[in-house]
């Protein structure tokens, strides 16, 4: 996979469109309107303190999250790329067609939470499986997880979202039971999603951004 320069720009617009379905269901879980999930009460609330569009704003933490990933030696690729650049301005983009409006449902309000969980779990399974590397938040929690030996991964993942959860709260993001949902949802409705699919994240071998930039000069990755 990724052995030719039409393979790799395919499969980039693949991981493109497999990204605007996750940030649809970013979208659609904020619109539920009650309460998001960890990196998403950050972004909001800094939006909401400062005025910064919910999109430049995890384009630049995602930047930022990219060169910590770098430091810890983990592998970036064109995927995490995109991802940076690209799924927060879609959503920005959906927030600015107003498609869906906020719910004042509950009920409605949590099976919309659901249901924008499902699109991400089925967004990432279109993007992992083009094997161009997955989000720079990934690469953090895996690359922290080996400093911190002791720790478990899970942990590691709690921990970075307590404290983002934290600074979003802090700036007035929105919290309430899709916080919750969003929080300890996101990864089992992600597995069930692949299950479904048949799809082991696990057996992908991704290619890094420097392996992909020797194939798009005509060489051998």
């Amino acid at each position: 996979m990724n052995r030719t320069r039409g393979e790799i720009v395919k499969h980039c617009f693949v991981a493109a469109f497999g990204l605007a379905t996750f940030a649809t269901g970013v979208y659609l879980t904020i619109q539920a309107n009650i309460g998001v999930a960890p990196w998403d009460c950050f972004f909001l609330g800094v939006e909401k303190t400062f005025g910064i569009k919910y999109g430049n704003v995890a384009v630049m933490t995602s930047l930022i999250v990219i060169c910590i990933d770098l430091l810890l030696k983990e592998r970036i690729g064109l995927g995490t790329l995109i991802d940076a650049v690209f799924t927060g301005k879609v959503v920005d983009f959906l927030d600015w067609l107003d498609v869906v409006p906020p719910q004042e449902s509950m009920v409605i309000g949590i099976l919309m939470m659901i249901g924008g969980l499902f699109l991400n779990g089925l967004g990432q399974f279109i993007y992992m499986r083009v094997a161009l590397c997955c989000g720079p938040r990934d690469g953090m929690i895996v690359g922290l997880s080996k400093k911190l030996k002791r720790v478990p991964i899970g942990i590691v993942s709690v921990l970075i979202l307590a404290v983002v959860l934290f600074f979003g709260w802090m700036l007035g993001g929105p919290i309430g039971i899709g916080t919750l949902i969003g929080a300890f949802l996101m990864g089992p409705i992600m597995q069930l999603v692949f299950k479904m699919l048949h799809f082991d994240a696990e057996a992908v071998k991704h290619q890094d951004i420097f392996a992909s930039a020797k194939v798009l000069a005509g060489r051998k990755a």
